[in-house]
């Protein structure tokens, strides 16, 4: 399976008024591209997820903490987890990869 940022953004803009769109699953991983427009109203998920910045910058808050973003970042989000994207560019887009069981997966204490 494979497909491109601009095949994904494509595939989006044919979509009026969605801000995200599934591209690929698999098991019980899928991805999507996603793209708010000035405000994220986005509520927390049932599985873990994965964000990877593909334009724009701004500010991730996730869980309680603040930190800034930018082309080519990942930014991990537990399941359960309040998550929200402020302060962004217009040109902001991001994949979104979620993956694991519901409840999302046990942190492995190697990996803090």
């Amino acid at each position: 399976m494979k497909i491109s940022t601009e095949e994904a953004l494509e595939k989006l803009n044919s979509l009026p008024g969605q801000l995200f769109t599934q591209v690929m699953r698999h098991g019980n991983m899928s991805a999507e591209i996603y793209r708010p427009h000035k405000v994220d109203k986005q509520t927390p998920h049932l599985q873990d997820e994965l964000y990877i910045i593909i334009s724009g910058k701004g500010e991730f808050v996730n869980d309680g903490k603040r930190i800034s973003f930018k082309p080519g970042d990942m930014i991990f989000v537990a399941a359960g987890a309040e998550h929200r994207y402020e302060n962004f560019t217009d040109d902001f887009a991001t994949w979104v990869i979620f993956y694991g069981p519901l409840g999302g997966e046990a942190e492995a204490s190697s990996q803090k």
